[in-house]
């Protein structure tokens, strides 16, 4: 079977409950930048040196169906009835890892580079896509006929945070990767030296 279905050859496409819109409205615009940031987390994911970082991700990914499947319905009603809803409670599970996170890295009192490691940047990168789909979410809010729940906001809000603190803690955890990398390197130097 085809992947293609040519229906939006004109410009147009589908959204969730079938209703067709054109493909640069707002709500699609909205959808599309929680669908690039997804694909972005799930490749900040691949450089995670952290089992625990992946883990916190692939669960991200499937709330990110949750969030952009919400959006792109016109009929709550028909989306309800087929998807679990983002909640209150997804919004308080990302601040404890980012109150976590927080309280057991270095305190920061500049600015940071956006990602010093590979990890880092991809999620640093995933982080700025947030960033700009808030944006759109927030203009999209502002019309009460589309009717965008605070939950969506909140929870939008708070991911651009996880996604930061993820970043600062690959970041940490590459760093004391090298510095062990290095001590290592110049302890063999020395007994090398030693038995020379």
């Amino acid at each position: 079977m085809a992947i293609y279905t040519k229906t939006g050859d004109k410009g147009s496409t589908s959204l969730f409950d079938g209703k067709r819109v054109k493909k640069y409205s707002e709500r699609v615009e909205t959808y599309g930048t929680f669908d690039e940031c997804n694909a972005a987390i799930s490749v900040a994911e691949k450089f995670c040196q952290k089992t625990a970082n992946q883990q916190l991700l692939i669960k991200i990914q499937y709330k990110m169906f949750q969030l952009a499947g919400e959006i792109a319905t016109a009929e709550k009603n028909k989306f309800y009835d087929k998807s679990q809803q983002i909640s209150t409670e997804d919004s308080h599970a990302l601040e404890k890892v980012i109150d976590d996170y927080t309280n057991r890295l270095p305190k920061v009192t500049t600015f940071i580079l956006p990602g010093t490691s590979l990890a880092g940047a991809h999620l640093h990168l995933a982080r700025t896509i947030c960033r700009r789909g808030e944006r759109q979410l927030v203009r999209l809010a502002e019309d009460p006929e589309i009717g965008i729940r605070p939950e969506l906001l909140q929870y939008v809000n708070r991911l651009s945070d996880f996604l930061y603190i993820l970043a600062r803690d690959e970041d940490h955890a590459a760093k004391e990767e090298q510095q062990i990398t290095e001590i290592i390197r110049r302890y063999k130097e020395k007994a090398g030296e030693a038995n020379g």
